[in-house]
């Protein structure tokens, strides 16, 4: 069974508002617009309803195999270290079956300009036991940047779906990388052996490209480990791998792994890897997300992710 939105207690700093606003059958009113209006574009819905503990309801109808779009979320900001924020974005692919590229450009676009580039080009279906793809990427923006909007659209068939990203409520601040109430904190992602590692939503980026041939398989690493805010925490953390850009197909190995607290709790954290291999040549983002457990997703913690480009040649 798929439910489509967030549950309405304990989203953060969500608030019972946002959550059943997001609740598919009823109009999105959160800062998601839409032209033309939501109700217009998708098939009228009928009254079949799940209902979620705490009493949402979702409605189904707003899944299909395939032929529906991919609605832009935003998830909420946080203050980075630096005094400036980080704006986390992610998205739901109205499709159980479809994966949709929409690559960068006049269909697939932010705006302030400036902040263009970040954002995925490839689109996965509705997850398997989950309701969308959370906190994709972020946009940072600086500590001045007062009441501005980093405006992330989508255009699919003729109709634009688009979200604003904004600090001015502090009922979109979101926790980030550790998450208190629940004794629970990001895992420690690097991208080199002896790299800095980061943590929650805006993650980090390789400090190179690494290289690759289209169509012979490259070995991808990342290192992953607890930060000790919570020693008692002795969950394994979860590892997938995502094409997030790129002009061609990509398929790995092994998508996702578990690394049990033997592995990660060692002296320089766990190495996990993936074998990847390019259809064709051209500049790629692959995603590695490190993560605790799918219902922290929900309350907007607790996960980290990497970004590693990749040059592919012939």
């Amino acid at each position: 069974m798929v439910v489509l939105a967030p549950r309405a207690p304990g989203l953060g700093r969500w608030t019972q508002a946002r959550a059943h606003a997001l609740a598919l059958g009823a109009v999105l009113a959160v800062p998601v617009f839409f032209s033309p209006p939501l109700e217009a574009q998708l098939p009228r819905a009928s009254q079949q309803r799940v209902a979620e503990p705490g009493g949402t309801q979702f409605n189904l109808d707003f899944l299909r195999p395939s032929g529906g779009p991919v609605i832009p979320i935003f998830e909420g900001w946080y203050p980075m270290p630096d005094g400036s924020y980080a704006l986390s974005f992610g998205y739901f692919n109205v499709n159980t079956e479809e994966v949709l590229e929409i690559p960068q450009g006049p269909d697939n676009f932010i705006e302030p300009a400036i902040y263009d580039g970040v954002q995925p080009t490839h689109f996965l279906p509705v997850p398997e036991g989950d309701r969308r793809h959370w906190g994709v990427f972020t946009v940072n923006i600086p500590s001045d940047f007062g009441d501005g909007e980093v405006v992330w659209s989508l255009r699919h068939e003729g109709r634009t779906y688009s979200v604003p990203g904004r600090i001015r409520s502090t009922q979109y601040q979101i926790n980030g990388w550790v998450f208190p109430g629940r004794e629970s904190s990001s895992p420690v992602l690097r991208l080199e052996r002896d790299g800095p590692g980061s943590q929650g939503p805006a993650g980090m980026t390789a400090a190179g490209p690494a290289n690759a041939t289209a169509g012979e398989p490259v070995r991808l690493i990342a290192w992953t480990h607890r930060d000790g805010t919570f020693p008692d925490d002795q969950r394994p953390i979860r590892v997938k791998w995502f094409k997030h850009r790129g002009p061609g197909r990509v398929s790995f190995g092994e998508p996702e792994s578990e690394v049990a607290h033997e592995a990660w709790s060692a002296e320089g954290g766990a190495a996990v890897s993936t074998v990847a291999t390019f259809s064709e040549p051209g500049s790629y983002v692959v995603r590695v997300l490190a993560y605790n457990r799918v219902p922290e997703f929900e309350f907007q913690c607790c996960w980290t992710n990497g970004y590693l480009h990749v040059e592919v040649g012939r």
